[in-house]
């Protein structure tokens, strides 16, 4: 498959893969399979952390790939963290599956700021799909300016996502049953 501008299919095609993961994430909070694995199945938030790390490290390398005008290694980075996001959803779909919601322990402040911190993070996890994958697609077909402009909005809110996402993880992580 050939990716062409204005292509009217892969901009419905990404708000509708967008809309079918955020289904499937909303539903996951009705859902819990309960099932032996033979393992410690927090071991997929474990992942899910270590891959969020990953992430924010390959947006900062992202940037500064792009800044200095390293374009080939920029579309490197940034397609290699479009693949661990890949594995972060499924590990995550996976975590849920398998383990249900875990209720945070904290008291005063501290829940306060979990609060705060998950929040913010579930509301811009669920709006920024779409735009990390026009953003993509926008590099794909060699709208650099349209990309760029995408970008500045897009890779910042990637990035406090992937960040709080490993901070909701030290949080939550204690309460793990």
């Amino acid at each position: 498959m050939k990716l062409q501008k204005n292509d009217k299919k892969a901009k419905l095609l990404i708000f509708v893969v967008s809309f079918v993961i955020f289904a499937a994430i909303v539903a996951l909070g009705r859902v819990k399979l309960d099932v032996d694995l033979g393992f410690d199945k927090h071991i997929f938030a474990k992942i899910n952390a270590c891959i969020n790390s990953l992430v924010s490290v390959l947006l900062i390398a992202g940037l500064i790939s792009i800044k200095s005008k390293k374009r080939d290694l920029h579309k490197k980075i940034m397609l290699t963290a479009m693949t661990l996001s890949i594995l972060f959803l499924v590990s995550y779909i996976c975590h849920h599956l398998f383990t249900g919601e875990t209720k945070f322990g904290g008291e005063g402040s501290m829940k306060r700021i979990y609060l705060l911190i998950l929040g913010s993070h579930i509301i811009l996890a669920a709006i920024i799909l779409p735009f990390i994958l026009l953003t993509a697609y926008r590099a794909l077909i060699s709208e650099f300016p349209k990309h760029k402009a995408l970008a500045r909005i897009t890779w910042p809110v990637w990035l406090y996502v992937s960040i709080t996402g490993v901070v909701v993880y030290f949080l939550i992580s204690p309460y793990y049953t």
